[in-house]
């Protein structure tokens, strides 16, 4: 994949000070570790606030974990765009069924290292059950899923326990969904575990 800012020299070292000092300022603190994988999807839960971004990021920082993000079209128009991208974001058009999962399979098996961050609501808004992209995308690619979490309530953030797909989505689902069954996003009515 290209270079981000998780990968440009001088910039990496400025943003890993800054957002450990803005964690530590926040009263945030990071759990877990660097996975040994070299690529795998990373959940990004639960996700219902604009306050998401910036914090993974941080954590991301943190943790030197050079991730990509999947957001909305509309967030890499005009000026911003570049940016964007150079942040780690992955345009994606909600609108229409475009084979993204084909798309970042094939990325995955293209690539030597890859963490995509997919957060399975696929929308910060209320919903009543998570989509299916992020578990298609590992178990395509044969890659294990990572638990990514922020938990508003603690104040901490953090990637944690590795599951690899078995090709079961609805009992794999079960057990994922119980990692996160105590973890407080910053308006956890919009959360569906």
């Amino acid at each position: 994949m290209r270079r981000t800012v998780f990968d440009t020299p001088v910039v990496h070292h400025f943003f890993h000070f800054v957002s450990w000092i803005g964690l530590k300022l926040a009263g945030w603190k990071v759990e877990g570790g660097i996975p040994e994988a070299r690529k795998y999807v990373l959940i990004a839960a639960p996700h219902t606030s604009n306050w998401d971004f910036p914090v993974t990021l941080a954590v991301a920082f943190r943790l030197n974990v050079k991730l990509f993000w999947m957001g909305k079209e509309s967030l890499f128009k005009g000026p911003m765009g570049p940016i964007m991208r150079w942040l780690g974001g992955i345009p994606v058009d909600r609108s229409q069924k475009t084979g993204l999962v084909q798309q970042l399979v094939d990325e995955y098996n293209r690539c030597k290292d890859l963490v995509v961050t997919i957060p399975p609501e696929g929308t910060r808004g209320k919903t009543r059950k998570w989509k299916s992209g992020f578990y298609h995308v590992a178990h395509g690619a044969g890659v294990p899923i990572y638990m990514g979490f922020l938990d508003f309530k603690r104040k901490v953030g953090g990637i944690n326990n590795a599951f690899v797909p078995t090709g079961d989505f609805e009992e794999d689902l079960k057990k994922i969904q119980d990692f996160y069954k105590d973890v407080v996003g910053k308006n956890p009515h919009q959360f569906a575990s």
